[in-house]
């Protein structure tokens, strides 16, 4: 069951749709189609490629289901102006020390996280130490290694 409060930034709206897209416009097909071909081969009971091919099949459709219910209950959230005094919220780009090196990241809603591209959840424990600070205050994160301190640098 997906939660009730969705946030998604623009882009990661526009990429949820093209997710779907694909979906339906090119792996469903090609999956229905593979379907069709595995119940040719005979006895189904024995039929591997069948099972494997209906088990691709129900992954797509659960996908796509899923895709839908987000994009039906997400709430798309503006990037923040960089006004000063801005604090940090879902859609802020901000910029942190934490001793002499500095780190970019952007916050999102937790459909759209990816630690690859720097894009952390608000319900991370990152992402909730940062909502609300204001450029120079600090954030402060428990870790494995102990608490780690980070000042928020700027808000972009």
């Amino acid at each position: 069951m997906i939660q009730d409060e969705i946030y998604l930034t623009k882009q990661g709206r526009e990429d949820l749709e093209k997710e779907l897209r694909q979906l339906k416009d090119v792996k469903l097909p090609q999956l229905i189609d593979r379907v069709a071909k595995a119940r040719s081969f005979g006895d189904l009971s024995e039929n591997s490629e069948y099972a494997n091919a209906r088990e691709d099949l129900a992954f797509v459709e659960g996908r796509i289901d899923e895709i839908e219910e987000i994009l039906n209950k997400a709430q798309i959230i503006k990037k923040s102006n960089s006004k000063k005094g801005n604090a940090v919220s879902i859609g802020s780009i901000v910029t942190l020390k934490i001793k002499n090196k500095e780190m970019t990241f952007t916050v999102v809603g937790e459909w759209e996280a990816d630690p690859n591209e720097k894009k952390i959840s608000r319900d991370s424990p990152l992402g909730r130490a940062l909502i609300g600070k204001k450029e120079g205050e600090q954030a402060e994160v428990e870790a494995p290694a102990g608490k780690i301190v980070y000042t928020v640098h700027k808000i972009h």
